[in-house]
């Protein structure tokens, strides 16, 4: 499939594909002509990307991962990469709990009559 296809098919940018090249995570086929050629297992490698991206991860540590996943194989390297991104992810979520927590708060704070807010008043900016 073009370029276009597996971007209709994965719901991929044209833009990101080609970034995914640029940084070696996706590899392409070059027709006589140049134009990129894919498989239909670009379709789930585009989708694996985009899930580690969505974790977090960035293209470098990703490109690190991707050999382990072609392989079948999971090494003591990998693990310890996926086990690191796992603690880093728990974290950022601690965060966020951390943050919804003060959120709800200042939410509560807000709806006392005591406060001197008017939710129906000028929205918060």
């Amino acid at each position: 499939m073009r370029i276009g296809e597996l971007a209709t098919s994965t719901g991929v940018s044209v833009r990101a594909l080609r970034y995914y090249e640029e940084q070696a995570l996706l590899i392409p086929e070059r027709s006589g002509g140049g134009q990129r050629h894919y498989d239909e297992a670009a379709v789930d490698r585009v989708q694996l990307i985009q899930t580690l991206y969505a974790a977090g991860l960035s293209s470098r540590t990703i490109l690190a991962l991707l050999p382990c996943v072609d392989a079948k194989v999971n090494t003591p390297q990998s693990r310890a990469l996926l086990n690191a991104e796992r603690g880093r992810i728990d974290q950022q979520i601690n965060q966020l709990i951390e943050a919804r927590a003060r959120l709800d708060d200042v939410i509560a704070l807000s709806e006392s009559p005591a406060s001197g807010c008017n939710r129906t008043g000028a929205a918060l900016v």
